[in-house]
This record gives C-alpha cells, structure tokens and sequence, in this order.
C-alpha cells in the first residue's frame, strides 16, 4: 500500500512481530493492534493530546497530503485511538475499523457518508428509534427517499430493491423486539441493486454475529453497549472494507467530527479483552431466563433469537452462535401493571442502557422508543405493556428470583 492510499493516522503492521498461523478471535481481543512506546509497557498506552508536532514544516505538510506517516490531529485519528480500532477490527475480521463519539455517530455517519440528495436508502423496518429518525425525518430533508421494509419475505425485499439503491441498512436483531432479518438473503438482494449494505450489529455484538461473513458491506457498533459492557464510556465504531472507509467514510468523519475521546478509547480497548467471556455468560443467563419467561402464566409472550418461540428463530440459528443479551416480553396487564413489576425488582435495575454487566429493564413506549408516534410503535408491536430485559453477570438465580417475586409480591 503506498503512502498516497493510506488513510490519515494509518500504521501499517510490525515486520516480524506476528505469528505466521490465523490467530483466534479471543487472541486478537487480546493482542491486537497493540503499538508500546520506548517504555515497553504491557498495558496499552493512553495518549491524551488534541495534537502533534513537527519536526519541521516540510514534515508537517507533507503529513497533511498523506506522503508521510505521521499522526496530525486527534479529531483525525490518535495512536490510542488507532490500537482500539485495530483491535475490533481483527475480532471482526474487517479489513478497516472507524471509532467514533457514540453508536449513533456511527449510524448515521455510516449512512451520511454515501448518500446524497435524490438517492435511495432501503431499511428494515424495526429499529431503535434514534436510528428510524435518522431515516424517516433527517435524511428525507435532504432530498433521499427511504423505503422501510418489513420481516423477511424474500419477494418484498426484492420489489424494494428493483430500483436502484445506495444503501441498505439493517437492525438484526432489532432493538427492542428483536426481529431477525436474514442478512445472506438481503445482501445477495442489495448487491444486484448496486446497494452497500450496513447492518447494526449491537444487539448481537462482535461475538455472537459476524455480518461479513453472511455478506454485508459494512457493520457497525454502539461500542457503549457490550464492547465496554460495564457502563462507563459511550463509543460508536464503523468497520468495513477499505475502499469504503477510505473513500467515503473518512473524508466524512474528518470533516464533520465524530471523533472517540482517547481516553474513551482506551477504555473500550481495554474492555475487549473480556468481551467474550462477558457476552457468553451474559447470553447463558439470557437463554435460562428467556426459557423461564416464555411458560410464565403472566407473559403474553416472550421474543428471543435462542428459544423456538421466536418467529425467526430458524434464522438466528444460521446467523448467530447465540440468542443474545437481550429479552423483550409483553406482561399481561396494562401500563400501570408493567410499571408495579418493574417497582418491585431488587437485583435488576431500571435503565435504558443494555449489554451492561449489570441486568437493566426499560419500557421502550415511555423511554427508548416515546420519541416515535403511536402508530409507528404500535406498527413495531411496541405495547405499553412491552418490557425490554438486558441480562448481565448476575447469577441467574438471583435474576430468576427477581423476576419471580416481582410478579407475585
């Protein structure tokens, strides 16, 4: 790769310092992407500066023109920075990674960067609602048609992508009903329309999901979720091929600023060293749950990927290696119903946020979901009697207990 075809901040690999066989994913969540100074720490270093300096002005410039390797701003890229994004890269198998601000920086930038006035995007229709604003309200405004598609019949996504397209996007699993759309089948689809295909692997995360793999262009992350896991730093990624990145995304991201803290970087590069372990257990606590809830006498019905109640749970099979973190369920009962059961959890604490260690609930109509109208959360199936559960670390005989004398006491 020569200097000119480099994005800004770009380190190529070490000579000599990689082994010569495909190392696991684990390994890499470990070892990858890490650059020590002269100090030779073992902790990856945390390099808190806004900018860099210059051995003279001929370097300078010939930074800014991408002929030298050499770090210029951090709005632009930053080495802590750069070992996080190298990191989830090598775990997701992507060729490039981007960090940004937060998910939802990640979103709509991943959108943004390849969209323009009088062309077309193509989205599955259930999704967080920031992500269904970005579509529905914002883009709209600048003269790009959206067209939302519903569930995974194969002749309703191909009529939406008879006409040509610029990007089709995709929640799987949805946030918060956990709907699956078939990724192989709608990116076979959108690549015959000319489409890049962006799928939001949040609910699912890096360790149960690999979009790439089943034929998407591009995945990209809430990294607040379960990449920290622990409720402490927001953070947004975008991970794609290079042409992607280099050619659309980061002259994007450069110029309108989404950038990751540092420090928010490091935090998150730290966090992935655990990933794995959290999210496997955090799904083995989900999948015990789930199975509970889905015979309790006061559960209209429960929706998660890993239980045979789920409408597309011969999907999830094929294109997850587990259910998930995440359970949403209606309770038989009004809003005033739902509000006691959650008044009454000890262990499980009431918040927005998922994919935490610790287990949160949340009612999407008045919280996640309220900015969007009636209608449309009734279209989703989103009831005031629908609860969204993040399963964390807890043992799952306390959540079980929780949840069993909430409904009884």
């Amino acid at each position: 790769m020569s200097h000119a075809h480099r994005p800004w901040g770009y380190q190529p690999p070490e000579e000599g310092h990689s082994p010569d066989w495909k190392l696991h994913p684990q390994t890499e969540a470990i070892r990858a992407g890490t650059e020590r100074s002269g100090f030779g720490e073992t902790s990856e270093a945390m390099y808190l500066t806004s900018g860099f300096t210059y051995d003279n002005a001929e370097q300078a410039e010939h930074a800014f023109i991408d002929e030298v390797d050499h770090y210029v701003y951090s709005r632009f890229a930053n080495p802590t920075v750069a070992m996080f994004e190298k990191r989830l890269a090598a775990i997701e198998g992507a060729e490039f990674c981007v960090a940004t601000a937060s998910g939802m920086a990640a979103m709509f930038a991943s959108v943004a960067s390849i969209a323009s006035a009088g062309d077309r995007v193509v989205a599955s229709a259930s999704m967080f609602s920031s992500c269904h604003v970005v579509l529905t309200e914002i883009l709209p405004r600048w003269g790009i048609t959206v067209e939302l598609v519903k569930g995974n019949d194969e002749k309703t996504w191909a009529a939406a992508l008879t006409q040509p397209t610029k990007a089709v996007f995709i929640e799987t699993p949805s946030n918060p009903l956990l709907e699956i759309v078939d990724i192989k089948m709608v990116s076979d689809l959108a690549h015959k329309a000319g489409a890049i295909v962006i799928v939001d692997n949040v609910m699912a995360s890096p360790v149960l999901q690999k979009p790439l793999e089943l034929g998407a262009d591009v995945v990209m992350y809430s990294a607040t979720k379960h990449i920290d896991g622990q409720g402490r730093v927001l953070g947004g990624a975008v991970l794609g091929n290079f042409e992607y990145i280099y050619e659309h995304f980061l002259p994007f991201f450069r110029h309108t600023g989404p950038a990751i803290s540092p420090f928010n970087a490091w935090v998150l590069l730290k966090s992935l060293e655990t990933m794995e372990m959290r999210v496997q257990r955090m799904n083995s606590n989900a999948q015990e749950i789930a199975e509970y809830l889905d015979s309790h006498e006061n559960i209209n019905w429960v929706r998660y990927p890993g239980i045979g109640s789920h409408p597309q749970f011969k999907i999830a099979r094929s294109q997850m290696s587990g259910g998930g973190t995440t359970i949403s369920f209606e309770i038989k009962g009004d809003q005033k119903r739902t509000f006691e059961i959650m008044n009454k959890l000890h262990v499980i604490d009431i918040s927005n946020n998922l994919g935490d260690s610790k287990s949160l609930i949340t009612h999407p109509a008045s919280t996640t979901h309220r900015r969007l109208s009636p209608e449309v959360r009734a279209e989703m199936g989103i009831t005031e009697s629908v609860l969204r559960l993040s399963v964390g670390l807890e043992h799952p005989s306390d959540l079980l207990r929780d949840i069993d004398q909430a409904f009884t006491s």
